[in-house]
């Protein structure tokens, strides 16, 4: 398709992705603003318009998951009265459990571990608490922009200078339909990345401004997870309860979790590192037999299924996080990794860089200086902050699992006794996909779960649940750089992975129609958005890029 004549918008601050980061930079940027203003009433320089925040899905929460239990510290400093301004917090926590689960029986933990207690924590749906957070940013006078999707960096010389959004209503074999309308090329001073997990705008900047250069790699796990519900009297509202132990093997790190939002509602899922050796390891699939265990049954046996996503996770922890200013450019959230593995949460510090970048922001613009330098304070302010200490105490946690469960166990122990540095002072780290081990190195097959449709579902059931949905006539979003590895290749050495790692039944080996073997076929209007394909593929070919802004999954409660 030939090059479109796109309308350029000019403005101050660009904010890609209007999840809790996000929001929270606009929103403490607004305030801050806001106070410059009353002081300098005769001659306001500047005005909360001109933050632009760009949200890929339809409306605002409806890409976030989590499982989530958050913890309000940042929240509290963002908006101290957020109780009373109708805070959409679904219970606190009244009570804690970890069990280590058999397969027919549990064990029971007689210490809640530190990093697991969760008194003063409380039990949110992160979509809910988004959408309340983006009524607050709209009411602070920011310009919200769902449905849009940041698809490319623009700059000048090496400096970012500005986004440009999707365009819309293209074929897809890339040609213009007759709703077609090009994007907006969106000149900013400064551009914030807060696209969440595996960004692709993040991916494309970290990569050719090389700041993951002194940085371990990131690290992911998958989760996913359903919303039940369930008849009353079966658990407190309030309730956590986190698993270890099967489905998964010693050589996997994850476990589950099972949260009451209500009497009647529970959200329960399972993490896993996509580390795993095993080319046929399927997390939806063990997600399914982590169900049938008595324990969890017993929660769920009768119930409903509501809803279903899926999820990529950063744990790689502070010694993972790239360099998160550049010039014209900063990267905050769970974008550039910040994120605690060991307590399971990362909230809180979405939130919490978000109002550091935004006071760098500030600061910046009032000194008219948006060089790499000025924005460098960023790294120095949550470097400074309780961010910092936070994160420091679990630097070598992820690394510490890279050979299993229970060696990572051992790690844990030593790392708590010694303030986070275990046996060494910086643990290295490996690119997930780098463990995955060919077909003929693994004995025995994966258990298979056959879905009863009460209690374990399939992947295309769990999808309409999910309320994804793609306009279908767009160009692909999963590029795939050769399908001849594909078909040929991957089959052979490690039998598509791709069809098992997917959540969403994305992937798919299909019978070509002369019976001369198969072919690949991408099923994209099945995806979640979850990047699990960009993270696992284990020759790295698969590269995830935003979709028609507006598409996606709706993940209304989750």
């Amino acid at each position: 398709m030939p090059e479109a004549e796109r309308d350029t918008l000019a403005t101050d601050i660009v904010i890609v992705g209007a999840g809790p980061a996000g929001l929270s930079c606009a929103l403490r940027l607004a305030q801050l603003i806001e106070q410059h203003n009353a002081k300098a009433a005769s001659n306001p320089a500047l005005s909360p318009e001109n933050i632009y925040v760009l949200e890929k899905a339809g409306e605002i929460g409806a890409h976030c998951l989590s499982g989530a239990v958050l913890d309000p510290r940042s929240l509290r400093e963002l908006v101290p009265d957020f109780e009373a301004k109708g805070a959409p917090l679904e219970s606190p926590v009244t009570d804690d459990a970890v069990y280590f689960l058999t397969r027919s029986g549990q064990w029971k933990l007689p210490v809640i571990p530190p990093f697991l207690q969760n008194h003063g924590n409380y039990i949110v749906s992160v979509n809910r608490l988004t959408k309340w957070l983006g009524s607050l940013v709209e009411a602070a006078g920011v310009s919200l922009f769902p449905g849009f999707a940041g698809s490319d960096i623009l700059y000048d010389g090496r400096r970012v200078a500005g986004i440009r959004t999707d365009d819309k209503g293209v074929d897809r074999n890339g040609n213009p339909k007759s709703n077609f309308q090009p994007g907006y090329d969106l000149r900013a001073k400064i551009v914030v990345l807060a696209e969440g997990t595996r960004g692709s705008l993040t991916k494309q900047l970290v990569r050719q401004q090389g700041l993951d250069r002194a940085a371990n790699p990131q690290a992911y796990s998958l989760g996913v997870k359903e919303l039940w519900q369930v008849p009353a009297g079966r658990v407190g509202r309030g309730q956590v309860i986190h698993t270890a132990g099967w489905p998964l093997s010693g050589r996997q790190l994850g476990g589950g979790f099972i949260y009451a939002l209500e009497e009647t509602q529970l959200s329960v899922g399972l993490v896993v590192g996509l580390d795993s050796e095993d080319p046929r390891f399927d997390v939806h699939n063990c997600f399914q037999q982590f169900k049938t265990h008595p324990l969890v049954m017993g929660l769920l046996e009768g119930g409903e299924l509501l809803r279903y996503g899926a999820k990529t996770i950063p744990e790689g922890g502070y010694f993972s996080i790239p360099t998160t200013a550049t010039d014209g450019a900063l990267i905050i959230g769970d974008a550039a990794g910040f994120l605690n593995a060991q307590r399971l949460k990362g909230i809180h510090l979405a939130i919490k860089t978000g109002m550091l970048a935004a006071e760098t922001i500030f600061e910046a613009l009032l000194q008219q200086d948006c060089s790499q330098a000025a924005l460098s304070q960023f790294e120095t302010k949550w470097r400074a902050s309780w961010v910092h200490d936070e994160l420091w105490k679990v630097r070598n946690y992820r690394q510490g699992f890279e050979h299993g469960f229970w060696p990572g166990v051992l790690h844990a122990g030593l790392q708590m006794v010694s303030g986070g540095r275990g046996v060494r002072a910086r643990y290295p780290l490996y690119k997930d996909h780098e463990h995955m081990k060919r077909l003929d190195e693994m004995p025995g097959g994966p258990v298979e779960t056959r879905p009863d449709g009460k209690l374990t579902f399939d992947k295309l059931s769990d999808v309409y649940r999910s309320g994804t949905h793609h306009e279908e006539d767009q160009p692909c979003h999963l590029k795939i750089a050769d399908f001849d590895i594909c078909n040929s290749r991957c089959a052979r050495e490690y039998g598509n992975p791709c069809q098992n790692f997917c959540p969403a039944a994305v992937y798919e080996m299909e019978e070509n129609a002369d019976g001369s073997g198969r072919h690949l076929k991408i099923n994209a209007s099945n995806c979640v958005h979850c990047k699990t394909c960009d993270i696992a593929d284990p020759y790295e070919i698969i590269t995830w890029v935003v979709p028609e802004g507006g598409g996606g999954p709706r993940y209304d409660g989750m």
